[in-house]
């Protein structure tokens, strides 16, 4: 629990008080690489902490899926859309390694919210932390041409340009695999 409370410390600072609250409404989940922590139709209940393994998040689109998220390690997933609205996902999360995860119930946080205020000040800072990054995902196909996109990548998150696929990669950034081969070879 030690790492999930320093994790958690990088979002907002939690007293002990809020953090043995939060820990109790912690539930470990282990998923086998390849199974979905989330499918299309499933309305997303829960926020992850992904402690160790690689989660990805993709829409199916005409036959053809297209990344739009990884989380590594230390990281949190989830489906803010169907979490807010409570309408089904579109989105599907997979694990792309083994990986454990603990899951925080949205109607359990909700109520620890009315217990802490620190708590309900950490679940607003996760939730700008979770929208930002969307945001700048987005952003990047606006701003940015797909080279540009891969060295950002290269140099924000180099792990990960390292664990997945090239096929994974090139969907992220909105890319075909070849070009992606491309590019890389101009490095």
């Amino acid at each position: 629990m030690r790492s999930q409370y320093i994790a958690m410390n990088q979002v907002m600072p939690l007293q002990e008080d809020a953090w043995l609250l939060l820990r109790n409404v912690l539930i470990e989940h282990q998923l086998p690489k390849g199974d979905l922590l989330l499918q299309p139709g499933q309305v997303c209940k829960h926020i992850f902490f992904l402690q160790t393994g690689l989660m990805r998040s993709f829409y199916l689109k005409d036959g053809e899926e297209r990344n739009v998220a990884f989380t590594l390690e230390n990281g949190f997933v989830t489906d803010l859309k169907s979490l807010r609205s409570a309408q089904p996902s579109e989105l599907s999360i997979q694990a792309l390694e083994p990986s454990t995860l603990f899951s925080m119930p949205k109607n359990d946080l909700l109520q620890l919210y009315e217990q802490s205020h620190q708590l309900e000040s950490f679940g607003r800072r996760l939730l700008e932390t979770l929208l930002e990054e969307q945001e700048d995902y987005a952003a990047w196909f606006t701003l940015y041409s797909a080279k540009e996109r891969y060295n950002q990548l290269l140099k924000k998150q180099p792990a990960l340009v390292q664990r997945v696929s090239l096929g994974h990669l090139a969907s992220f950034l909105g890319i075909r695999r070849e070009t992606l081969s491309r590019i890389r070879k101009l490095k």
